[in-house]
């Protein structure tokens, strides 16, 4: 593999998506791991996305050389709000040498890639943060047409999610006015159900890993188009025209 990407992964829950997704495309998904308290609450992910921590995280990514390095966070990202979460990047690619961006940004990115802007949310996290999510996407001029919280107080414990509870919780969040579906917990095991997701519900489902993997191709300047003959890894993966905005 010639292409290398870097995560940096909090704690431990779903980061087995990447090798897994690095095998159908070809590239190698470094990830890394920082930790802090495991509870999804603001002052705890405030402290998880620090510049310390995000600097020890380009360490430890440092020796396999990644043409880009993402902090595969959504809720240790959007939580500084826009502009903090852009300086948490900056700050991210200054640390690593490469350009750098996060989970929400790479949300941001596949929505407008897509085409769409009207989109609803299954969000795994309690209320007081889901909230924090609809503010950041609302400030990149998406509509969020419904929000659902599943209320899952940690990442360890969405990580313990099963393929058939995943698919539940998506169609039970579901909204028929939103074009698109986001899931946004990178501790949520999503990149092998995303056809069933997609079937299920007739529409693109855009996931925490699918898309911060997707991102971090795009931003080391790969194109990201999953191999016709392996697995579908969603519409985001599939060869077609897109739009990117600014």
């Amino acid at each position: 593999m010639e292409h290398t990407i870097g995560f940096i992964y909090p704690d431990h829950a779903a980061e087995d998506d990447y090798p897994w997704a690095a095998a159908q495309l070809d590239v190698d998904l470094r990830v890394v791991h920082i930790y802090g308290t495991d509870l999804h609450a603001v002052p705890e992910l405030l402290d998880l996305g620090s510049p310390e921590k995000l600097r020890h995280g380009a360490e430890l990514l440092a020796p396999y050389h990644p043409q880009a390095v993402i902090w595969a966070c959504t809720s240790g990202s959007f939580v500084y709000g826009p502009h903090g979460a852009h300086e948490q990047v900056e700050r991210l690619a200054e640390a690593a040498g490469v350009p750098a961006s996060s989970t929400s940004f790479a949300f941001v990115d596949a929505v407008r890639a897509l085409g769409v802007r009207d989109v609803a949310i299954c969000a795994s996290y309690p209320d007081e943060v889901a909230a924090l999510f609809v503010d950041f996407l609302a400030a990149a001029d998406i509509r969020v047409v419904s929000m659902s919280s599943a209320g899952i107080d940690t990442a360890a414990e969405v990580g313990t999610l099963t393929p058939q509870q995943v698919l539940e919780l998506a169609a039970a969040n579901d909204h028929p006015d939103a074009e698109a579906l986001l899931i946004p917990d990178t501790a949520m095991h999503t990149m092998r159900v995303l056809p069933a997701l997609e079937s299920a519900l007739g529409k693109p489902v855009l996931t925490a890993n699918q898309v911060t993997i997707w991102h971090g191709m795009r931003t080391a300047g790969l194109r990201a188009v999953a191999p016709p003959s392996g697995p579908r890894l969603g519409t985001l993966f599939s060869e077609r025209p897109i739009h990117v905005g600014d």
